[in-house]
């Protein structure tokens, strides 16, 4: 019976190149799949390309591949990213000169475009149809100024247009807001002839993906369980899935850290997953419900009781629009009374915006080290307060103006000498930043149109 083995080579935008180089160097994969978006990427990419069109997607790829195009082509491993982001013709271009500087003449390149819908969301708002929030449906009525600060929308779309290219034989697919999963099921679906019908495969091809798309975190990375039992952290390796009709088997690469174990694979299988018997994505409704993972050796687990349901009507769609401007200051204070010097010094810093006419929509302030990450949980009791070795105060602020957020950051480096004794500036001096905010919906399949193409290295 034939079998794919899959790799997943990135998790993140920023994330390392070690795994996948090392993959490459080591291990038999027909695949590496690389994940580098998340909810708020394309808003930062699209900031980047209005600011230079030639940019807006993940140079981290381009880095890789000069580190693996090559040998990977050599080696007949097949590479699918979504590092194309808002500028997939910048990145193609770039793929395609570095693959004739190699001289790798006939290597393929696949790409798919049409996730940008603006368009199409600003037409059909026009034409009466509603796009409520997915987090927070209290915020319905504030489309309109979504829309008029909008930043960027894009659709997440399934595998049909990466299976596309990979039927035109494409050595690597470059995508925008592709979901992470399905660039890990389309070759599955490609390589094993799974149907559109096929609802448990394709289940058991979005889990494999999503086992994956996380990189590291699903080889012990981020282990809450036993994280200090984790061999050679320093050398993580990343998951591999091996599939085939009926199996689904996680393991990593040869000589490399990390831990492919029951646990370390239970962590990531419910990452991100709300109902486990209803994980929505473009291809598939995926049901966890009875999952079984059972230890088959060495760094090697099998995954068993996945099914599929039909996929949902509308497929999710992400915009990001701009939402105010935010200055963060931070000032650290050390023992004795730490707690007390820094809530002395917030005291202070609010008066003195007040005074001056600050209008924030938004204030947070945190005591790192305290409760800045456990929030209103922590334990913020007396003993606790007096014993703290050091703090670090951080004020945050948004507003609606740039003004207003301006008016924060003069305030911060005076507190050094003029309110309670030892604080220090930290991390420079602070910069108003603009705030882009999400606002996820759901629009029809039949408004987006995606389009698979190829071009080859002469």
């Amino acid at each position: 019976m034939k079998k794919v083995r899959i790799g997943g080579g990135q998790g993140f935008w920023g994330d390392s190149d070690d795994a996948a180089i090392h993959m490459v160097e080591t291990d038999s994969v027909d695949y590496i799949a690389c994940d580098y978006l998340a909810e708020l990427t394309l808003s930062i990419m699209q900031r980047q390309k209005m600011k230079n069109p030639g940019l807006g997607y993940a140079k981290d790829f381009v880095r890789l591949f000069r580190s693996i195009g090559e040998s990977s082509y050599r080696r007949g491993i097949r590479l699918v990213t979504n590092a194309g982001g808002m500028n997939i013709s910048s990145l193609v271009s770039e793929i395609k000169t570095i693959a004739e500087q190699k001289k790798m003449k006939g290597y393929r390149i696949g790409y798919v475009t049409g996730d940008d819908v603006l368009n199409q969301v600003k037409r059909l708002y026009a034409e009466g149809m509603e796009f409520p929030n997915l987090d927070d449906s209290d915020l319905g009525g504030g489309f309109e100024d979504v829309l008029q600060n909008v930043v960027n929308a894009n659709v997440y779309y399934g595998h049909e247009p990466i299976v596309s290219c990979l039927q035109e034989n494409a050595d690597v697919v470059i995508t925008g807001r592709a979901s992470d999963s399905a660039m890990f099921l389309a070759p599955l679906m490609y390589e094993l002839g799974w149907k559109q019908g096929d609802l448990d495969a394709m289940a058991r091809g979005i889990m494999a993906g999503h086992l994956l798309e996380c990189g590291g975190q699903g080889a012990g990375g981020n282990f809450q369980y036993d994280w200090r039992h984790v061999p050679d952290m320093d050398r993580l390796g990343f998951p591999i899935a091996v599939v085939s009709g009926e199996e689904l088997m996680i393991t990593k690469a040869p000589d490399c850290g990390g831990l492919i174990s029951e646990q370390s694979l239970k962590e990531q299988i419910l990452y991100e997953v709300h109902d486990p018997c209803n994980y929505y994505t473009p291809d598939v409704t995926v049901d966890i419900g009875k999952v079984c993972l059972t230890q088959n050796g060495e760094n090697c687990v099998r995954v068993s009781g996945i099914y599929g349901k039909p996929r949902p009507e509308k497929l999710k769609l992400s915009l990001g629009y701009h939402a105010g401007y935010k200055a963060v200051a931070y000032l650290s204070f050390a023992w004795p009374d730490a707690v007390e010097k820094a809530q002395f010094t917030a005291d202070l810093l609010m008066k003195k915006l007040k005074r001056k006419g600050m209008r924030a929509e938004e204030v947070r302030i945190d005591f790192v080290g305290l409760n800045a990450l456990h929030l209103s949980v922590a334990e913020f009791n007396e003993d606790m307060k007096k014993n703290l070795n050091e703090v670090l105060l951080r004020i945050a602020i948004r507003t609606k103006s740039k003004e207003d957020a301006e008016k924060m950051i003069p305030e911060i480096a005076p507190m050094q000498l003029n309110g309670p004794p030892g604080a220090s500036f930290f991390g420079g001096r602070a910069k108003v930043q603009e705030v882009i905010a999400l606002w996820p919906a759901l629009i029809p399949r039949d408004e987006v149109n995606l389009k698979a193409d190829v071009i080859e290295v002469k």
